[in-house]
């Protein structure tokens, strides 16, 4: 079967993240957040994958390329340009980027399914397409209930006693919201739908084709199936994620490396000593990192690949990128590190060099220029511990 990842996107509530990586490949513990749902859909029997991209858009296509390695077929379809010797995206909308491949060369020629690129799922796609055609939808939406208060993150559906979709409003204000059932992204369409989406403008499918689907009366149902539904909306929403996978609170997703003791997971060629490292999990420290004797690491903590954690350095509850040098006087506490950003829980954040705490904090593969200061609060540190 076919489907379609919607991957173009900016990605703009996870910024900074989103400014060194497409929102589809955001990694948790170390994967893609798009591979997880690559390798779903070919459970599900869905082995034709289109996906359009924008946003930094080389980083998905070389990653993933034609497929084969993850047991399916996948191509790309592009929105953007190339100005001045630099990719410029340039996406079409939701709907759009849809209608963009059909018109190219009538790709979706039977029930297809299409997904967001940016939250975990294990929904059971083949009983959304059965549901689908039993009632003969033109589009059918996998819908779930949220608590009230959050309703205007997202698409809020009312619905019939027979799952047809009789409203449909685009992140409502909470007191204005229909219900408390909303759209998780995940829709099985027929190709009669592109009937209602224009050629060659911008076009969402939530806010415009959704409301033009009710408006013409066309068979559009709401089917609620149980399933794990991670969204990673923004900022809190990957903290949230990282540290439930960290638990093994995300069913079917693989804690990477392997235990060295209860809660702590690592990958190969790290260089510690358990006798003189703490280490409280859940934790999980990627290949080739070194720890230092006297470091201090409480979890929940992910510490990414080549990762350096000088001698004395505390970790509490943080995420770490890849290559990250951790000082010896540094103590961090819930702090996300990724790339030059410094990233608190809520969002907030700080470049790294710009504020000149490269020597607390950074590249593991940067040279390090430590100031005077610095050296000073070292050899005090140093002192205390003898």
């Amino acid at each position: 079967m076919k489907a379609m990842i919607l991957a173009a996107g900016k990605g703009t509530r996870v910024r900074p993240i989103t400014n060194l990586v497409p929102k589809p490949m955001i990694p948790l513990l170390g994967k893609p957040i798009m591979q997880s749902i690559v390798e779903h859909l070919k459970a599900c029997d869905f082995d034709q994958i289109m996906v359009n991209t924008s946003h930094l858009a080389p980083m998905i296509e070389d990653y993933f390329r034609d497929g084969s390695s993850f047991g399916v077929e996948m191509a790309y379809s592009f929105e953007g340009t190339i100005v001045d010797g630099e990719i410029v995206g340039e996406a079409v909308g939701s709907a759009g980027g849809v209608k963009r491949i059909q018109e190219f060369s009538g790709f979706f020629d039977d029930t297809f399914a299409v997904l967001c690129g940016d939250a975990l799922i294990n929904v059971d796609l083949r009983k959304a397409v059965e549901f689908h055609r039993q009632r003969g939808a033109i589009a059918t939406i996998i819908l779930r209930n949220v608590p009230r208060e959050e309703v205007f993150k997202y698409g809020v559906v009312a619905t019939g006693p027979d799952g047809r979709i009789t409203r449909f409003q685009e992140k409502p204000k909470v007191e204005e919201a229909v219900s408390t059932t909303i759209n998780t992204g995940i829709y099985i369409f027929e190709p009669a739908v592109f009937d209602f989406i224009p050629a060659g403008k911008q076009f969402d499918i939530g806010g415009e084709l959704f409301p033009a689907l009710v408006a013409a009366g066309a068979p559009m149902y709401g089917i609620d199936l149980p399933f794990e539904w991670v969204d990673i909306g923004n900022v809190p929403d990957y903290w949230d994620a990282t540290r439930l996978a960290l638990a093994g609170g995300i069913d079917g997703y693989r804690l990477p490396g392997r235990e060295v003791m209860p809660g702590v997971r690592m990958g190969l060629n790290v260089s510690w000593n358990p006798e003189k490292v703490t280490i409280t999990g859940p934790a999980v420290i990627g290949g080739s990192t070194f720890i230092g004797d006297g470091a201090v690491i409480e979890g929940p903590t992910l510490i990414g690949a080549g990762s350096v954690i000088e001698a004395g350095a505390t970790l509490r509850g943080c995420i770490l990128g890849e290559y990250t040098r951790v000082s010896s006087v540094a103590r961090l506490d819930n702090v996300l590190v990724f790339g030059p950003n410094c990233i608190n829980p809520d969002g907030s954040h700080l470049d790294i060099r710009e504020t000149q705490l490269g020597w607390l904090v950074d590249d593991a593969r940067r040279k390090q220029d430590v100031p005077d200061e610095a050296l000073t609060l070292l050899e005090a540190s140093r002192e205390l511990d003898q």
